[in-house]
């Protein structure tokens, strides 16, 4: 499993049925955040796509691997993936310490920050999560390149660019 295409077709298979917290099928949210990871090159690309298959369906690591999907990224996959007993705010700081693993997490998370997709919850996980996500974002941005968040949000959520910019002005 070399290419973006059959990658693609893995996350789409392990995803069928699925659907997302506002009803959207679930492989639109893969597809956007590998969408974001674009700049960054195929590898993380396939790595946007996977993102969620370990944590999400029932496929394992050792699946993906025996499936041909390469060990570095799979690894970028179980480095983002939620481990039992890690409370979340750990595991954005674990992810920090890995860079390309900090650009899937920032894609992910300007995805699942996008208003649109917010606004179909209820007003209580949207206020939650909102709160959870911009926690998230002050580590992760930290950790990259502001002109590599500024690669992602600009595909995936222009409208966190105000954010940035915001952040940017304040630590100067």
């Amino acid at each position: 499993m070399r290419t973006v295409e059959e990658v693609d077709a893995l996350a789409s298979a392990a995803h069928a049925g699925q659907v997302d917290k506002v009803g959207v099928p679930y492989v639109e949210h893969v597809r956007a955040v590998a969408a974001g990871l674009v700049p960054f090159g195929d590898r993380l690309v396939m790595a946007g796509l996977l993102h969620d298959v370990v944590e999400d369906t029932a496929w394992t690591a050792e699946e993906l691997r025996a499936a041909g999907v390469p060990d570095d990224v799979v690894g970028l996959v179980e480095a983002v993936t939620n481990q039992p007993g890690v409370p979340y705010e750990e595991k954005i700081r674990r992810i920090a310490g890995n860079r390309e693993a900090t650009l899937v997490k920032i894609a992910d998370n300007a995805h699942n920050s996008r208003a649109d997709r917010a606004a179909a919850l209820p007003e209580e996980a949207r206020a939650r999560l909102g709160a959870k996500y911009r926690a998230a974002r002050e580590v992760l941005w930290a950790a990259v390149d502001r002109a590599d968040v500024e690669a992602v949000l600009t595909i995936v959520n222009p409208a966190l660019l105000d954010e940035l910019r915001e952040d940017r002005a304040a630590s100067s």
